[in-house]
């Protein structure tokens, strides 16, 4: 998942590194996975340790944003099928800030 500087910014108030939880892939800092599972994630308890500092994506997700394919759903989620136009336009919105915080035309 792409962070957006200001993931960055409050992930990092939280006093992670954020090369502890993110790589640059020449591009965009992206969020880690550790085993095939997020970095934040608490396999003791299966909750985010972050939860309320996670980053913009994990708040939208099952909606994503794809380059070319513009805002859909992740259809290998098990909510996918829940998520319909209406979730998708009143999300356009903060889809167009993230782009712009990107510097992404």
């Amino acid at each position: 998942m792409i962070l957006t500087p200001s993931d960055i910014r409050r992930i990092s108030s939280k006093g992670y590194n954020v090369d502890e939880y993110s790589y640059y892939d020449g591009r965009f800092y992206r969020l880690k996975n550790i085993d095939n599972h997020c970095y934040f994630y608490d396999i003791e308890n299966g909750l985010c340790k972050i939860y309320g500092y996670r980053p913009i994506g994990c708040r939208l997700y099952p909606l994503i944003y794809t380059l070319g394919k513009g805002i859909t759903v992740d259809k290998d989620c098990p909510q996918a099928d829940k998520i319909g136009r209406k979730d998708i336009e009143r999300n356009r919105k903060v889809f167009e800030r993230i782009l712009r915080e990107l510097n992404i035309e």
